[in-house]
């Protein structure tokens, strides 16, 4: 077998043990749910609807606003009691849609109307924006944006990560056992939209079991798709990461996947395309990982969008006395939760509950220039150079050596024994970048 690399990363304990052979569990949706306007990259949506107006399982309350953005669904029928404000993972706080659940998850949405195969790919793309379709592997950036490359950008080979590099979460690899059928069929749809002539499946080498079932449902007429292997090893799901490791093609600085004719679709947006231009269903519901050791009882769960968290950590029989952080998402890139009173959205694929055994924070000493932070960089910058910058507060410096390149995926800070915070002094010389570069460019005008 031929094991598929990039330069750098690291290889942290993965911790999956506790939820990888726990089948995907469809949790009930609750008696009430918010369901946020801001679930995307881009600008939030517009609120379609008004208190006390009826609603339909998958019927569009949030209209797009611009041309980054996504289209929002009810996940059931019920009435709407109100619009409201609540907290979000990066934003603070943003609009949503409170609904009463009805319980009687009456349709509101029908299945496209011709087979996917015999629609145009510009309709299968308007579909796709219709029913609210982002990337599910953390970035939620709009599907059918990503499936609209300019013409002078063609694009020859689609990637479908199945990666799941984070640490502790499990859902992608569920996804990949459990519903391997529509996991092809995704990809197939998306290679069609795209006319792009080879498809790729990355499946890292510790999901053996995923690879092969997805193997197995590739048959003889589907010649230009191949599961390949990628070597275990932290950020391999990045995209810049992944598209050298299969293809040894270098995006850019500053580029995009197409820049090297290539897109990258997470496992479960393909599963996700597949149910929007089969069966009509908008993206209501999502596969996610509850998890850590603060948590009663570890599970991978399929919940509807707009669930509170507090209600999926319920689900897993609660929080154990002990547990000092919560995290959505995964150790590595997640995003510390002061509260479980918020709602799920499109981008939570995990809530990973830690104790303080597994927060270990090393006390913090002077750099050592050992480099190993720069050898762990999947970008191959020096984040010890960067970070010293950054507390001279000189980000003209900063961004002439790449700090704006750093995909703040963490591999500095872990491979740090000096224990110096160095990922987020490079956030903050990224964000004083971008303030520097607005103050110049409106003093210019």
């Amino acid at each position: 077998m031929r094991l598929f690399e990039f330069p750098g990363g690291v290889h942290p304990d993965d911790h999956k043990e506790l939820t990888r052979s726990k089948p995907l569990e469809a949790l009930s949706a609750p008696e009430l749910l918010n369901v946020s306007m801001a679930q995307h990259l881009g600008a939030p949506a517009q609120p379609l609807v008004k208190p006390g107006e009826r609603v339909l399982v998958g019927q569009k309350i949030g209209e797009p606003r611009g041309f980054i953005s996504a289209a929002v669904h009810s996940p059931v029928s019920g009435k709407v009691k109100r619009l409201t404000q609540v907290p979000h993972p990066e934003l603070g706080r943003c609009q949503a849609v409170l609904i009463e659940n009805d319980g009687e998850d009456e349709r509101g949405y029908q299945p496209p109307e011709r087979p996917w195969s015999e629609l145009e790919p510009k309709r299968l793309v308007e579909l796709l924006a219709e029913a609210g379709v982002v990337g599910l592997g953390g970035a939620t950036f709009p599907s059918h944006v990503k499936l609209s490359p300019p013409e002078n950008k063609p694009i020859d080979t689609v990637i479908l990560n199945g990666v799941e590099c984070e640490p502790y979460l499990t859902s992608d690899h569920r996804l990949m056992l459990e519903r391997p059928d529509d996991v092809v069929l995704g990809l197939k749809i998306v290679r069609s939209i795209l006319g792009a002539k080879q498809a790729l499946i990355a499946v890292e080498s510790n999901k053996s079991d995923a690879a092969a079932k997805l193997s197995a449902k590739l048959i003889h007429g589907d010649s230009g798709i191949e599961i390949v292997v990628p070597r275990v090893r932290y950020p391999q799901g990045a995209e810049k990461q992944l598209i050298y490791a299969c293809t040894k093609r270098r995006v850019p600085n500053g580029g995009l996947p197409m820049d090297v004719g290539c897109v990258v679709h997470n496992v479960g947006t393909a599963v996700a395309i597949r149910d929007a231009l089969v069966d009509g269903r908008p993206l209501i519901s999502r596969a996610l990982t509850i998890t850590g050791m603060g948590v009663d009882t570890p599970k991978n769960l399929l919940a509807a969008i707009g669930t509170p968290l507090s209600a999926l950590v319920d689900a897993c029989g609660g929080l154990k006395s002990g547990t000092v952080k919560v995290i959505s998402g995964g150790p590595m890139m997640g995003i510390a939760l002061g509260t479980l009173d918020q709602p799920m959205i499109k981008s939570t694929g995990g809530l990973l509950c830690l104790t303080a055994s597994e927060t270990f924070k090393p006390e913090q000493g002077p750099c050592i220039r050992c480099g190993r932070c720069i050898r762990a960089c999947p970008m191959r910058l020096q984040p010890t150079l960067i970070a010293a910058r950054t507390k001279l507060d000189d980000f003209d410096e900063c961004l002439r050596i790449g700090a704006r390149d750093c995909m703040e995926c963490g591999c500095c800070a872990y491979s740090c024994p000096a224990g110096i915070p160095l990922v987020q002094y490079i956030k903050l010389a990224k964000s004083e970048i971008a303030q520097l570069q607005r103050r110049r460019k409106e003093e210019a005008r």
